[in-house]
């Protein structure tokens, strides 16, 4: 059973300056260039806490919360309340927005399945926001979660309920406007804590996050008396339906820096693929996989050619490409890619990060950085869909590292939950 709670959310005075210099991307995604840009935008700018350019970054991180508490930059509100959180961005053309809810989601192993994870983790960014947790006692980024509700329950409240003025209204730096709406009558918190009793969900950006928290309540459970309404039980959540039309995923593309794309390794590819000679553009290319985009398709470029694959079976690619989970239902491309190309065909029994595979973001980094010698292969995606990611994860599968992008990203710094051992929810 799904337990959610309101929370007395800590927010930006008007002492901090103007929003849009605060805001800021995920911390996971803000490189060096990215901090230092978001550094120069203000003194308070969100970036100094949740990726302190410091040293010691974690003392620095809790020192700078506690001082803008105590000087009023940051502010704690007094009642407690879910946010209605919305994105609105173009993609592809179009005006899209996307609309969920902030709220305090108690933490459940992963194996009361009630809270599903679909991508592997790693020990190094979780030891990361363990370490910041034990500073700063905050949970300064929401976890970003799907999940399913086909009679558009949820949606039909979110739809009247931001009909009224936001609380919050901000566009940050890549033109998306985010806007939060505070419910705080006691008769719509026992709405939606009802609605959403009976959910499962699914994480789709937060994983480390949501697996440190886990962690860092165990530990603060083991130091005295607690209680079940404890903070620290829970953790600031961003859940949205799996079925919002502006829950976009952009794909994330595969580059083997050691390996040649031989004529041995085409023919082997044959068994699993049809396979179609292409142009060797970025134009070409995404035509070829938007044409097949209702097909499992990916494309293969070695700096000389590019070639179009097909998969010919999808009975056989799925007792390859999942284990555990021979349903066509949880045949992504991106398995596809790892489980037949890499391992069956390739002979790949390892991939590490920046040794022998990176990524890229877009067909055209990809080709470039395959042009410019710093790939021998790159192997092109369509998206993966929404739901498909929820029949993944429900089915216990998870998928390789960065094979979802979910776009646009919610923005850090609109707010933060207190999860000191006193706050109760």
């Amino acid at each position: 059973m799904v337990d959610i709670r309101p929370f007395k959310a800590i927010t930006y005075t008007s002492k901090a300056g103007a929003l849009q210099d605060l805001i800021t991307q995920p911390y996971d995604k803000i490189d060096a260039a990215m901090q230092r840009e978001y550094y120069a935008k203000s003194p308070y700018n969100y970036c100094r806490l949740i990726l302190p350019i410091e040293e010691n970054k974690y003392t620095a991180a809790r020192e700078r919360i506690q001082n803008w508490l105590n000087n009023g930059i940051l502010a704690k509100d007094p009642e407690p309340a879910f946010y209605i959180a919305r994105q609105t961005f173009t993609f592809a053309g179009k005006r899209l927005t996307r609309t969920g809810l902030i709220a305090a989601l108690r933490l459940y192993p992963y194996e009361e399945k009630t809270v599903f994870p679909h991508e592997i983790t790693y020990h190094e960014p979780k030891t990361d926001r363990l370490n910041m947790l034990r500073a700063v006692q905050k949970n300064l980024e929401p976890i970003f979660l799907i999940y399913s509700d086909p009679e558009n329950v949820t949606t039909n409240f979110f739809a009247e309920a931001t009909k009224t003025t936001p609380t919050i209204e901000v566009k940050d730096h890549l033109g998306v406007t985010h806007t939060i709406w505070k419910i705080a009558d006691a008769k719509s918190l026992e709405f939606l804590r009802k609605t959403m009793e009976n959910k499962k969900l699914v994480i789709t950006d937060g994983h480390h996050r949501y697996e440190s928290a886990i962690a860092y309540r165990d530990e603060i459970r083991k130091h005295g008396p607690w209680t079940d309404n404890a903070a620290f039980n829970f953790h600031m959540a961003y859940i949205v339906p799996v079925q919002d039309q502006g829950l976009i995923i952009l794909p994330t593309h595969r580059l083997l820096r050691k390996l040649e794309l031989t004529s041995s390794t085409l023919t082997a590819l044959k068994r699993y693929f049809a396979i179609t000679e292409i142009q060797p553009t970025a134009a070409a290319i995404e035509n070829f996989l938007a044409t097949h985009n209702s097909e499992h398709a990916i494309a293969i470029y070695d700096g000389a050619k590019a070639h179009g694959l097909i998969l010919k079976d999808e009975n056989a690619a799925a007792t390859l490409a999942n284990a555990d989970c021979a349903d066509k239902a949880c045949l992504a491309d991106v398995a596809i890619l790892h489980d037949i190309i890499f391992k069956q065909i390739m002979k790949i029994t390892a991939l590490k990060m920046d040794e022998n595979i990176t990524y890229a973001e877009t067909t055209r980094n990809a080709l470039e950085k395959v042009d410019s010698g710093q790939a021998n292969i790159a192997f092109i995606l369509n998206p993966i869909k929404p739901e498909t990611v929820w029949h993944i994860a429900q089915n216990g599968r998870r998928l390789p590292e960065k094979s979802t992008n979910f776009h646009p990203k919610p923005a850090s710094g609109l707010m933060m939950m207190d999860i000191t051992p006193n706050e109760k929810l």
